[in-house]
């Protein structure tokens, strides 16, 4: 069967409500080129590392696709440059990460990032995007420190997915659900597949799920903490949404600014019993967001 032959009995499978068909990612797609004021470029970012810790483990590979975007309608536009580069991480990759991403130490061996390269194609850039930015960034920072004066967005937590009636945020179920499928995990092509399911319209909105995420990540977040909370209060917390940091001894919850005013007054009746108490309030924006570092902290009585 010949590529026009397969294409028409996926047409006609289309049309019947029983079958879904998925097609593979067409990374060599063209689109047209964005026109006005207001285009602004982003890049996608992804990265291979060997664990999870960012303060032990190294990263290996790194993916980039930079791409041009409307801040008013939140189109995305064309791919204007990539980068993908593994690294030499110095010590063996452990067999349960090679399981993952499939890289090896022949692969890397002798292999370093082309930091100029990277740096190239930063220039301009208003918004880096990460699938797991919270993963991400700490590894890309701690190799690249330029990407820490840049505003970063997570893709995995700022798209209101389940809103969507998505039941789930993995990229390759995202990916399905957009009709498409890619081989996954490695650093460009994973690139390559989100910001096809960004430049989708997210459920019924009719907009991109760009949108939601430029939105999300315009705005501050709050973390609060629930400083000298009574320890009778840990399950109510807990329950509430609140994690609990060993080191600070504190129980936590992140917000949006919207809720803060709610959040304060639950946190003075449920927890401590109407009287007053002391919350420390930590402002992240799109620059400090995932970095692992510390926010603009004020307390607040309650």
């Amino acid at each position: 069967m010949d590529e026009s032959e397969a294409e028409e009995l996926a047409s006609r499978l289309e049309q019947h409500a029983d079958f879904r068909v998925l097609r593979r990612l067409d990374t060599s797609q063209r689109h047209p080129v964005l026109t006005g004021s207001g285009i602004s470029r982003g890049l996608v970012l992804d990265t291979e590392t060997t664990g999870i810790d960012p303060t032990a483990d190294k990263l290996i590979e790194l993916g980039l696709l930079l791409f041009e975007y409307s801040r008013e309608s939140c189109q995305i536009g064309r791919v204007l440059g990539s980068y993908n580069g593994l690294e030499d991480p110095g010590v063996p990759i452990p067999a349960q990460a090679t399981a993952i991403h499939h890289i090896t130490d022949e692969m890397v061996r002798g292999q370093r990032l082309d930091e100029a390269a990277i740096e190239r194609l930063l220039d301009g850039v208003g918004v880096v995007i990460a699938h797991n930015a919270g993963f991400d960034r700490p590894f890309v920072e701690a190799r690249l420190p330029l990407f820490a004066n840049l505003p970063w967005a997570c893709s995995l937590r700022e798209v209101p997915w389940d809103a969507a009636g998505i039941g789930s945020a993995k990229l390759e179920y995202l990916a399905y659900r957009s009709g498409f499928f890619y081989e996954g995990h490695r650093a460009q092509v994973d690139c390559c597949a989100l910001l096809e399911v960004l430049r989708r319209p997210l459920g019924q909105t009719g907009a991109s799920g760009l949108k939601p995420l430029l939105d999300s990540a315009r705005e501050p977040s709050l973390r609060l903490w629930a400083l000298g909370s009574p320890f009778d209060s840990k399950d109510r917390l807990k329950a509430r949404g609140y994690r609990w940091e060993g080191e600070k001894r504190c129980w936590y919850r992140e917000v949006a600014r919207r809720e803060l005013d709610a959040e304060l007054a639950w946190l003075r009746q449920a927890v401590f019993a109407g009287k007053g108490a002391t919350i420390e309030v930590e402002t992240f924006d799109a620059k400090t967001r995932y970095s692992g570092r510390d926010g603009t902290k004020e307390r607040v009585r309650v």
